[in-house]
């Protein structure tokens, strides 16, 4: 800036002291403040993240909240809550909303779906029992399903080993729907074991929860009709539903027993996922090879 009283121009290379008020020198920026611990922290808390984003971690914390659900089953006992008309102040479509919540919840935790039919059958009949029972089942069933597939996949599925285990994968993989639906509708398979093993495969969301529904509605109908005629155990409807549970239950154990040694016999030497790749390559191969023009052969 031109000095009007001296005539002459101040110089430009003179040495910057220091702000008064913050002691740092004016040439430093207010960068230059920053401490490097905040830097070198940085790389630790990518880190730190990346460990409680891993994949054991997470399979960590899924073991950690199902332990949890399931102690405090064991403390509480919410299936007797639920089998004496809890809430008790509710009636109607609103206790059966809140019942089917916890009817899903306490299928999370590990509490037996023919207890918690029983009570909704006792509770509120046949026809709304039913709905209320089938809703907590997908209610249920879902919220498993997402908690092993986000939670624990990524860790159990490199862990697959052996023909058996690898052949049930591709089967639930490749066929989703047919297989829970067939799941479903023979009981063989507790609950929460094939909620969780559909999650580790790659079966969808949407088959798995419309597999549920609709392979469930046989089997909660049988025990909800049994629950709402447990008053007069010789009633017809009650001898037939019961009837139904003993032999669906032998059934579905019988159904499981084949499946095992069927899939068993069909696995094979390769796992299906590497004979399923090996086939995709040789199709790929074929469509190449097809879209290959030939070339013309030299009469020389």
């Amino acid at each position: 800036m031109f000095d009007h009283a001296t005539g002459a121009t101040p110089r430009t290379d003179a040495p910057l002291t220091d702000h008064p008020c913050t002691g740092r020198s004016d040439a430093a920026g207010p960068r230059a403040g920053r401490p490097d611990g905040a830097r070198a922290d940085a790389p630790r808390v990518v880190r730190f993240a990346r460990v409680l984003l891993s994949p054991w971690a997470r399979l960590a914390l899924l073991l950690v909240v199902l332990a949890s659900a399931a102690t405090a089953v064991l403390l509480y006992e919410p299936q007797k809550m639920l089998a004496d008309g809890w809430p008790p102040q509710l009636g109607g479509a609103m206790a059966a909303v809140l019942f089917g919540v916890a009817y899903g919840l306490c299928t999370v935790a590990f509490v037996p779906r023919p207890i918690l039919n029983l009570a909704a059958g006792a509770l509120f009949g046949t026809a709304l029992g039913l709905t209320t029972s089938i809703g907590g089942t997908v209610l249920g069933a879902g919220i498993s399903f997402a908690l092993g597939r986000y939670l624990g996949q990524d860790a159990l599925r490199p862990m697959l080993r052996g023909r058996v285990l690898l052949a049930a994968d591709g089967v639930l993989s490749r066929h989703g729907f047919r297989s829970m639906l067939a799941i479903r509708l023979f009981p063989g398979v507790p609950f929460a074991a094939a909620n969780y093993c559909a999650a580790v495969s790659r079966m969808r969301y949407l088959s798995f929860l419309t597999a549920t529904g609709l392979g469930s509605i046989p089997n909660t109908l049988a025990y909800v009709i049994a629950g709402s005629e447990a008053s007069s155990p010789t009633s017809p409807a009650f001898v037939i539903s019961t009837a139904f549970i003993v032999v669906t239950s032998i059934a579905g154990v019988v159904v499981a027993w084949c499946k095992r040694h069927s899939i068993g016999r069909s696995a094979g030497p390769t796992s299906p996922v590497a004979a399923s790749e090996a086939k995709t390559e040789e199709t790929s191969e074929t469509e190449e090879a097809a879209k290959t023009p030939a070339l013309p052969l030299s009469n020389k």
